[in-house]
């Protein structure tokens, strides 16, 4: 008898995510976040550890470049 194990996500594929991302889009739905630089990576992980964020952390990827 062999063991098999299904498993899957229930937040959809990228049909889906498209779809959810066109909705927001329409209904100007967005999300607050905080963009930081790749530099400042560290300082924020710190931040994290202090329950000092108020909004989610988004690495500005362009700041890699000067990095």
């Amino acid at each position: 008898m062999a063991r098999r194990n299904l498993s899957g996500s229930n937040i959809g594929g990228i049909p889906e995510t498209q779809e959810m991302l066109d909705f927001c889009g329409e209904h100007n739905i967005t999300a607050d976040v905080e963009v930081i630089p790749i530099q400042k990576v560290n300082q924020a992980y710190d931040r994290l550890l202090k329950s000092d964020v108020k909004y989610r952390f988004c690495i500005d990827m362009a700041s890699l470049k000067s990095a």
